[in-house]
């Protein structure tokens, strides 16, 4: 039998998240932003990686990557995605499951402009995902773009940009004794995207 069910504004598991996200990084948990993002591509094979948070907001959770690698190739033929973070020390999970957008151009500009500038030399000279004959030709790579920017004025790569992932889903989790964990999920009403239907989980 069903349990009872609620309703809940747009904002309410965003501002959930956000305190359960305050709350890792008061407790100093390693890579509170840390998440497995799983993808799959046009014939239903997943794949999941750990990627990091780089922003969220009502409109969605955001990350960068290079579009070429495999979750961009995957994102381009699939544009759905589920995220996953737990942090482990306080017995917190949220799950979150929709489709993905790319962000905007200015957007991928301002965040690839606050990256040290050794991880922006490194998107122009990693072909991600690609095979790689030795360690070494990679580090050729990331010289000759160090030799080819010598300044502090390194522009984005076409090939590099970020993806939001636009909730229909949020899963929230509480560890219990005994197993009997504490399980929350918000599911987007279809007919309107400021509200969602909530209902508690067996563990």
């Amino acid at each position: 039998m069903d349990s009872e069910r609620r309703t809940a504004e747009r904002a309410e598991p965003f501002r959930r998240f956000a305190e359960w996200m305050e709350r890792a990084l008061a407790a100093q948990v390693p890579e509170p932003t840390a998440m497995a993002l799983a993808t799959a591509d046009a014939q239903g094979h997943p794949s999941v990686r750990m990627v990091l948070l780089k922003g969220f907001d009502e409109a969605g959770f955001v990350f960068y990557t290079n579009l070429e690698s495999r979750k961009g190739r995957e994102l381009a033929e699939n544009a759905q995605a589920a995220l996953c973070f737990f942090w482990q020390p306080l017995e917190l999970q949220v799950r979150i499951e929709g489709r993905v957008e790319p962000v905007s151009p200015a957007e991928a500009d301002e965040y690839y402009a606050s990256r040290a500038r050794g991880s922006r030399i490194g998107a122009w000279a990693s072909l991600q995902s690609q095979p790689l004959t030795s360690y070494q030709e990679l580090m050729a790579s990331v010289q000759e773009y160090e030799a080819r920017f010598t300044g502090d004025d390194i522009p984005r790569p076409p090939h590099w940009s970020g993806f939001r992932v636009i909730p229909s889903r949020i899963e929230f989790w509480q560890g219990r004794p005994n197993r009997l964990h504490e399980r929350e999920r918000f599911d987007l009403d279809p007919a309107d995207p400021n509200l969602w239907h909530v209902q508690n989980l067996y563990p």
